[in-house]
């Protein structure tokens, strides 16, 4: 979410050289964006944003502006975007790192396939929201009182937007940085995070509220010039239930920077890059230089968290964002849901990504979602006997598969079984 070429340009040099950990493309980002069965840059947006555009245009929705706040909450009402969902970054890690600080941190606000970012006395929102077709598109909206707003479209966002950390795909990706007491980035290394990320390196840059039993992590922490980010962390930065007096919080919609709208977000960041990966590779087929089945594995595993770092010790489930997340999925008979949150010992209470029911997901191309249901299935009925899919007990399975049952409309007909025990007896049908 970025509008200055320049400065994108450089801030991705020195990301590519700092963060750590992430994958490799078979093909150049530039030729597979700008693919005739693709074409990021010319083909017309249909995500949220360009939806709204559309309501703005025509008169449907209008904005009232805030003193302070802008247009903020009026765009978080019109996209459905939660309040809750409030991430606070003071790391100068924005094209508008120049008021980005400790004392004036910049709030990240988002849903399933949207994120808001506001800088308070800054001059645009910035947005990024994810198309089925093109990936994560970037905007801005000018925070000018009295002018009819609209979101214009940034491409140069993708300077720094598409490369490793994003699966060389454009998409939003979560960094976890060394600030210094004014927030500004002091030394690698950094850290592009998901859940499959160490917690002991997560959310340097990053104000984490709520009670947990995590004993470490880098956020809250600011480390003084010439020494280490571990003589910054310590039980008061680890453990904070309150954000009070550590900043002026006029104009914040929210109180917190909440540990488990984070915890979601870091996951739902790699997984929306992962399907922008797989439709593009459907779409490009053989130009795309690999099998399909090679991202496929990669999304499906992540769909399920086969590669979840374990949470140390349970996070507490008074969050007011957990509320609002869990309300917003669909249910089975039995009152189960995708959304439902475990927080003890892993993230999700069943272990498969509620970002399925998603139109990202829904609007992938046919030939990626059925390759994604058949390993999906292969895995889910015990098919596939690798090792590191134990961790998948047979309850887990048992359950994402009757709630998927019951509340995806698309699913293939050899998802039609009672339930995984009967698997072993060969009933059910292959994909």
């Amino acid at each position: 979410m970025r509008t200055a070429a320049g400065l994108a340009a450089a801030t991705a040099l020195w990301l590519a050289a700092a963060l750590v950990g992430s994958s490799q493309a078979p093909i150049s980002p530039s030729a597979l964006r700008n693919h005739p069965a693709i074409r990021y840059q010319t083909a017309a947006a249909t995500d949220a944003v360009a939806q709204l555009n559309t309501r703005l245009a025509s008169g449907e929705v209008t904005f009232a502006f805030e003193p302070g706040a802008g247009y903020l909450r009026a765009l978080l009402a019109a996209l459905d975007v939660p309040v809750e969902s409030q991430l606070l970054v003071y790391s100068k890690t924005s094209f508008q790192a120049r008021r980005i600080s400790p004392a004036n941190p910049r709030a990240l606000y988002f849903n399933d396939t949207v994120a808001v970012g506001w800088v308070r006395g800054g001059e645009v929102l910035e947005l990024a929201a994810h198309d089925s077709a093109l990936g994560t598109n970037f905007y801005t909206i000018e925070q000018t009182p009295g002018a009819a707003p609209r979101a214009t479209r940034q491409l140069a966002c993708v300077h720094c937007h598409t490369w490793e950390a994003a699966l060389d795909v454009p998409g939003m990706f979560v960094g976890s940085v060394v600030p210094a007491a004014d927030g500004s980035v002091l030394y690698v290394p950094a850290f592009s995070i998901d859940h499959r990320t160490a917690f002991d390196v997560r959310w340097g840059g990053w104000f984490v509220t709520g009670r947990h039993d995590l004993p470490h992590h880098l956020g809250n922490a600011l480390v003084s010039t010439g020494s280490a980010i571990e003589d910054a962390v310590t039980p008061a930065s680890v453990h904070l239930d309150s954000l009070a007096g550590r900043f002026d919080s006029e104009g914040y919609p929210a109180a917190g920077s909440d540990v488990v709208a984070l915890l979601v977000m870091e996951h739902q960041a790699r997984l929306l890059n992962l399907i922008t990966r797989a439709g593009w590779e459907a779409r490009a087929g053989a130009d795309a230089g690999r099998p399909l089945s090679v991202i496929v594995d990669e999304l499906v595993d992540y769909l399920l968290f086969v590669d979840e770092e374990p949470l140390p010790g349970p996070v507490a489930a008074s969050s007011p964002f957990e509320r609002v997340f869990a309300a917003r999925g669909p249910r089975d008979p039995r009152g189960r849901s995708l959304r439902d949150l475990d927080l003890r010992t892993r993230l999700m209470r069943y272990p498969c990504s509620y970002l399925i029911y998603s139109a990202s997901f829904e609007g992938l191309p046919a030939a990626a979602k059925q390759a994604i249901y058949a390993r999906l299935w292969t895995v889910l009925s015990g098919t596939v006997r690798d090792e590191r899919y134990a961790r998948l007990t047979q309850a887990d399975r048992a359950a994402i598969i009757d709630i998927l049952r019951a509340t995806k409309a698309d699913l293939p007909s050899y998802f039609a079984v009672a339930g995984v025990a009967d698997l072993a007896s060969g009933a059910g049908s292959s994909p």
